[in-house]
């Protein structure tokens, strides 16, 4: 598998260097489409690109962006129409692995449909998020909003990253699917801070300084 995901890695890259923007709206079409193209390679090495002065910062992100939001619409549809046995029957002639839609499936039924959206930075979960949402029927505009909202820190992270690391993208190239891990630990210490600050605020608000001068005794009970 990861010979072929090598040589996938190579194709896509030459391609890139040969068609430009167009490329890169196709690779992430693909990889949205679970097709095994990864975005970990695609967007660094437009970044990459754009280092060099042959494409641009805005360019690469909306192609990317594009790209995935019309991939997540296939694999939307495949989903909506076809069901989970459909997939399971034919999945295997794109490389989709069934734990890999395992874990995705999991994850839906778990969370529901603000997974689309923060699910777009998780491995495996992000490139077949849109089947379970097709199973589920989930509404089409919500799933369109949340994708695009999911996908673009994640297209723009790894693009800007590919335009620090300019020539030097490839080396670092196989520890690129730790970025994805990153990114994970980076949501819950957010997650973690927003629910500490919240808890404390609404310790000090109205409601809790009411309900501590309630508990507090009057001037009779001391007597």
């Amino acid at each position: 598998m990861q010979a072929i995901i090598n040589d996938v890695v190579q194709w896509a890259t030459h391609l890139i260097g040969a068609w430009g923007l167009p490329a890169v709206f196709l690779l992430m079409l693909l990889e949205s489409a679970c097709i095994p193209v990864p975005s970990e390679a695609i967007m660094p090495f437009a970044g990459f690109a754009v280092s060099e002065g042959t494409l641009t910062f805005v360019g690469i992100v909306v192609a990317g962006v594009a790209g995935n939001l019309v991939g997540s619409w296939i694999a939307y549809a495949v989903g909506y129409y076809g069901g989970r046995p459909f997939v399971d029957r034919w999945g295997k002639y794109v490389l989709l692995r069934p734990h890999h839609l395992d874990t995705s499936q999991r994850w839906f039924d778990k969370y529901g449909a603000p997974v689309v959206f923060f699910g777009r930075v998780l491995p495996i979960v992000r490139t077949f998020i849109s089947l379970p949402a097709g199973f589920g029927k989930m509404r089409f505009w919500k799933f369109t909003l949340y994708t695009v909202l999911g996908c673009v820190p994640w297209v723009a992270l790894l693009g800007y990253i590919g335009v620090k690391l300019g020539s030097n993208w490839e080396k670092i190239r196989p520890l690129l699917h730790y970025v994805d891990y990153l990114v994970v630990a980076a949501i819950v210490v957010l997650v973690v801070y927003a629910v500490v600050r919240w808890r404390r605020r609404r310790g000090s608000g109205p409601g809790a300084q009411r309900e501590a001068a309630d508990a507090s005794p009057g001037p009779e009970s001391g007597a």
